[in-house]
């Protein structure tokens, strides 16, 4: 993919957005979370689909088109809302976003590599192994899975996490709390035993938050 300014990238999206509050979040976010850019890298030589959960607004989508990702895509997200503005900015693009009303405990079949940014934590623990589970199950051979999340552990960083959290909630950008935020053995134990390989490293970018990425690979068939 080719080396693109992300200030360019950032106000191209976030200018189709209709409401200013969504443009504002669409810029700063895709401006200052280093998720994107990460997951772009990590796709760059992947023509597979994608499966992002818990997509929102579907800024991922939006952004792996303009570095040039052409795998099919295919959002879902619980906020009937923030899908049908995503919705509505794919139906003006050419390619195939593709964005579902879908609840993280019910994936659609689906075979290809799998997104999850900041998903984890509005799960209670059961619920996360089984979102783990099957969002694995998922995973194509040669492809992957990419988890990004809040981990719980010592540090400044974490504290600082709940609050902007509790944040979110309050003002109802959210419109689910924080259930769990897990250890790293919570989210690495079921990705090993569905047999992946598992790398797990912080995101913390620009920001104060207690973010890792945790990338999930499933072996080639003929490795």
């Amino acid at each position: 993919m080719p080396t693109l300014d992300e200030r360019v990238i950032a106000r191209r999206i976030a200018a189709r957005f209709r409401r200013p509050w969504h443009r504002d979040y669409a810029r700063n976010k895709l401006r200052f979370d280093p998720a994107y850019a990460m997951v772009a890298t990590l796709l760059e030589h992947s023509d597979a689909p994608l499966l992002d959960v818990g997509c929102g607004l579907g800024l991922l989508g939006f952004h792996l088109r303009e570095h040039g990702y052409h795998g099919s895509y295919r959002g879902v997200d619980f906020d009937a809302p923030k899908i049908a503005e995503a919705r509505r900015i794919a139906g003006e693009l050419d390619g195939d976003l593709v964005f579902d009303d879908g609840d993280a405990n019910a994936l659609p079949p689906f075979s290809g590599n799998v997104a999850m940014l900041d998903v984890l934590h509005y799960l209670r623990a059961a619920e996360q192994q089984h979102l783990l589970r099957e969002a694995a199950a998922r995973v194509a051979p040669g492809a992957l899975l990419v988890v990004r999340n809040v981990l719980r552990e010592r540090g400044w960083r974490f504290p600082a996490t709940i609050v902007e959290e509790h944040f979110l909630y309050a003002i109802r950008w959210m419109r689910s709390p924080a259930l769990h935020y897990p250890a790293r053995s919570e989210i690495e134990a079921p990705l090993l035993a569905a047999g992946l390989d598992v790398d797990v490293r912080p995101l913390w970018g620009r920001t104060p938050f207690n973010s890792f990425v945790i990338v999930a690979r499933r072996k080639a068939a003929n490795a």
